[in-house]
């Protein structure tokens, strides 16, 4: 007697009706839409590759600006406190922040009555070229030591 249970239909194991494909070939027929999304994933990537780079350079390059506005504050209290000492604020400033930014660094000391503020101004790099980012300025004031 054949099977007549819950999972008789047409293409059960015990079916043997005319029409129906036979065991091997059933499954052949749903697997060629599928073959032509082989790499579809690789090419989304690839898509979503340049919204990605420009994403975390742009992190990059926020991080860079507040490290130079950092580094800019630094400079202004290193220069204030070294013209407040009567010595030079520019070589203190350039000491007080990292060798690379150095070279982008000014401090000029404004002397008025009892106290000097320095001015430190640090060039913001940029790693997109072609884009300018400005200064970071910061200011640091202190008194004069007699």
């Amino acid at each position: 007697m054949p099977y007549s249970g819950p999972y008789s239909g047409p293409y059960s194991a015990t079916h043997s009706g005319r029409g129906s494909a036979p065991a091997r070939d059933r499954g052949r027929g749903r697997c060629r839409g599928r073959n032509r999304d082989r790499g579809q994933v690789a090419i989304e990537y690839l898509g979503f590759l340049p919204i990605l780079i420009v994403v975390g350079m742009a992190v990059v390059q926020l991080g860079l600006i507040a490290y130079t506005a950092q580094q800019a504050g630094t400079a202004a209290r290193a220069g204030a406190r070294s013209a407040s000492l009567q010595q030079s604020a520019q070589g203190a400033c350039a000491a007080a922040v990292s060798s690379w930014l150095a070279g982008g660094t000014n401090c000029p000391p404004s002397y008025g009555g009892e106290e000097v503020t320095v001015t430190a101004t640090v060039g913001i790099p940029s790693i997109v070229p072609g884009w300018d980012f400005g200064d970071a300025t910061r200011t640091a004031t202190m008194p004069l030591d007699h």
